[in-house]
């Protein structure tokens, strides 16, 4: 059957993906690289990742370097292999604490979340204990004028302020020293962050105050008050905002730690005797019974049963499992016995790989974040900024050196860039977390944005839209023929022979088996030579044989012939099936909005039939490898496949999609990795990319709006106009209020659903 180059029903004559098309012109090759992965504690906000960042980046060797809030985590890739210990002291000495990541379990990232939620909770409680007294002494008169002339009937108001002073020198320097110890340094190094403004405005309080108290001599009369209190309560805030950022963090990330957990630890040998999983090897035969995890990579020996691969695919229904099936570690076994060989075991297990990418992805950058890095570089010193005019602008304005102190401490609390520094990684955190439990594993984080804004998805046909494998579907002449001819055909491994056996599994015997090149096969078949194969191997071709063979061939059909001897007696039709999810996905990219295309390597009438059925109204038929780059690249957006032939079109696209149950050069060639090989999972990846990238946006503008709006306020804008002065205490609580928020709203995500 002739192939004609390309059939392109909606595509302008520019395009020209004919099987000779050339791939464009070699990339220049970049350096190798080599990852160097670190755990970095003490980051508190954008400024913090900015610091890391630049002091990596400025290293030899670096080519880049990121750091992630939300993870507390930092990659650096190098054109040569990496110090890891050397940059984790580098990092370290910058006032952070740095290990190389390696030399940390995966296991244990869970438990350094926990521990450190729970010392933030324990620090809060101990700055909430001795600020409530503080608090009450200095704010019960403005609440309660009983109270007032209650506690002064108690003590003379030296006497409650001496009491403020030694409460508050305990808050901040017992759970509060975390600011001083590393916002100090940092000022000094002329790198402010968020852990500097806490220590300027809470030590600015504290002093004044301590003035007043012990030198009243020198201050105005008019300016003599206390902020022990905004001191104290700002610490008490702040410590409870990280420890309810780091609780939402633990759960942001939960999506590794289970993942990391449905590993078992032991497995049991074939004889019986339980063994560490980790001391297996590729090779050895284990024994699963009924409602056990499978522990590692394996091909079924023996038995039979139905898995839970839900974990691997989203895919809630069991798979049934017999001799030769492929099981995964991490899997749930049924209520059947297995005996399994060991396949994969460790970093080379799927499980391990779907791990090692859901990581990257979470610890990655969007191209997004770009913008708010070069924002937040100069953000905390413009604070500072604002914070020393605000001070100078009270004073001219009012001459009371008190309450300019108190405006200038709330421009400097209020300001805290955290919620900025976390709005894009936890997103990213939650979504690719979600995204991994439906099924779809993003290996590059950049790819949500790409995927979220493309408006063009083209599909492979074969093995992406359909099932890949020919199935019989129709027959004419002597039906009574074909286990004759599935009998002849028992020894080709040609594709029609596998499908026409399959159709006819229970065949007579058969000997003589011969393969005629570009014709077919013969065998004996009883005591009669039966020829299955083209209309070239026989003599006479009935005409009511030719006129349905013609007309299967114009419909994209493959077609054998079947007859004893030189005489066609029967036809036999293949096609290859459409996938049963195939035209959901299609209409759900079209409800999302997108253009979507077929680039086919086969026929232009089999490619044009699937098409048709599917509502694809652009196609592109007899497309080689090379081609399909070409044209990827020039109709743009993203493409979907599963083949080999498919890496150099996946790898060339905007975004490539790789179908995880096809090869692994695609998978590898992929930014996008669908476990489960539905195209329905496209339509799900694009849906769930779109919501990450939306509540990011929503994250930014309430970050950035938060601070647009509320600096000018804490600077007193609003009070010439009859409007309220943002107090230090309530500043510092809309500060840790504004962070919780982003993790809050980026949590949403966790409930986002596949499409069906």
């Amino acid at each position: 059957m002739s192939v004609p180059s390309s059939v392109s029903p909606s595509v302008s004559p520019s395009v020209s993906p004919s099987p000779g098309s050339a791939a464009p012109p070699p990339q220049p090759a970049r350096p190798a690289q080599h990852v160097v992965d670190l755990s970095v504690e003490g980051m508190s906000c954008a400024s913090c990742t900015g610091r890391v960042e630049r002091l990596l980046n400025a290293q030899p060797g670096v080519i880049s370097a990121t750091a992630n809030l939300a993870l507390r985590r930092a990659r650096i890739e190098m054109d040569r292999p990496g110090d890891a210990a050397g940059l984790a002291a580098l990092v370290s000495q910058a006032g952070f604490a740095a290990t190389p990541l390696a030399a940390e379990p995966a296991a244990t990232a869970g438990e350094t979340g926990r521990s450190e939620e729970q010392i933030l909770w324990r620090d809060a409680a101990i700055a909430a204990a001795l600020a409530l007294p503080v608090f009450l002494s200095e704010m019960g008169g403005h609440m309660s004028g009983a109270l007032h002339h209650w506690l002064l009937s108690l003590a003379s108001q030296q006497s409650l302020w001496l009491m403020q002073f030694v409460l508050t020198t305990l808050v901040l320097s017992i759970p509060g020293r975390r600011f001083f110890q590393k916002g100090l340094p940092a000022l000094a190094r002329r790198t402010p962050d968020m852990n500097s403004l806490v220590a300027l405005g809470t030590l600015s309080a504290w002093g004044w105050s301590s003035l007043v108290l012990f030198a009243s001599g020198l201050i105005p009369e008019a300016s003599r008050a206390v902020y022990f209190e905004a001191a104290a309560v700002i610490i008490v805030l702040i410590l409870a905002g990280r420890a309810m950022e780091a609780r939402a963090r633990g759960q942001a990330g939960r999506a590794i730690a289970r993942l990391i957990g449905l590993q078992p630890k032991t497995a049991r040998l074939e004889d019986g005797r339980e063994v560490a999983v980790s001391s297996l090897v590729p090779g050895q035969a284990i024994r699963l019974t009924a409602g056990e995890r499978v522990p590692v990579d394996g091909l079924v020996l023996s038995g039979e049963s139905a898995v839970d691969e839900s974990m691997l695919t989203g895919e809630p229904l069991p798979v049934a499992k017999t001799a030769g099936a492929k099981v995964t570690g991490g899997t749930v076994n049924g209520n059947g016995s297995l005996l399994i060989e060991v396949r994969a075991t460790g970093a080379d297990t799927v499980l391990a790989r779907i791990t090692a990418m859901v990581g990257e992805a979470q610890g990655s950058k969007l191209p997004l974040q770009a913008v708010i890095d070069r924002v937040t570089l100069w953000f905390v010193p413009a604070v500072l900024a604002v914070a020393l005019l605000t001070l100078a602008l009270w004073l001219v304005i009012t001459g009371d050196l008190a309450r300019a102190l108190a405006a200038a401490v709330a421009v400097m609390i209020i300001a805290c860039p955290c919620a900025m520094g976390l709005a894009t990684p936890v997103s990213i955190l939650v979504g690719t977390g979600r995204a991994a439990e439906m099924g779809v594993l993003f290996r590059r984080g950049e790819a949500l944005q790409r995927l979220a804004t493309t408006r063009r998805i083209s599909f492979d046909k074969t093995g992406t839209l359909t099932e890949g494998r020919p199935r019989l579907i129709s027959t004419a002449g002597d039906e009574s023929l074909l286990p004759l001819a599935a009998a002849a055909e028992r020894g080709s491994p040609h594709p029609l022979a596998r499908a026409l056996m399959e159709a006819v599994p229970d065949a007579p015997p058969a000997e003589g088996f011969r393969s005629l090149p570009g014709l077919g096969a013969e065998a004996i078949v009883g005591e009669t030579l039966i020829r299955v194969g083209s209309a070239r191997m026989f003599d006479t071709l009935p005409e009511a044989l030719a006129r349905a063979g013609d007309a299967a061939a114009s419909r994209g059909e493959s077609l054998i012939y079947i007859g004893r001897g030189r005489e066609a007696e029967a036809l036999a039709t293949f096609a290859d099936q459409i996938k049963p999810g195939s035209a959901r996905a299609i209409a759900a990219l079209k409800e999302l909005g997108l253009t979507t295309a077929m680039i086919s390597g086969d026929s232009a009438a089999a490619a044009r039939k699937v098409a048709n059925s599917l509502g694809i109204e652009e196609v592109h038929a007899g497309v080689l490898p090379e081609g399909k780059q070409a044209l990827v690249a020039e109709l743009g957006g993203a493409f979907t496949g599963d083949g080999i032939n498919d890496a150099p079109a996946l790898a060339a696209a905007e975004v490539g999609i790789a179908m995880g149950t096809g090869t692994d050069v695609a998978i590898e060639a992929g930014d996008v990795v669908l476990m489960r090989g539905e195209p329905l999972a496209v339509a799900s990846a694009v849906h769930l990319s779109r919501a990450v990238m939306r509540n990011i946006h929503q994250n930014l503008f309430w970050a950035f709006g938060y601070n647009v709006a509320l600096i000018p306020v804490a600077a007193g804008v609003l009070v010439p106009f009859s409007g309220p002065m943002l107090s230090p205490v309530l500043a510092a609580g809309a500060m840790a209020l504004s962070s919780v928020f982003v993790l809050m709203n980026a949590l949403r995500l966790r409930y986002t659903g596949a499409l069906s």
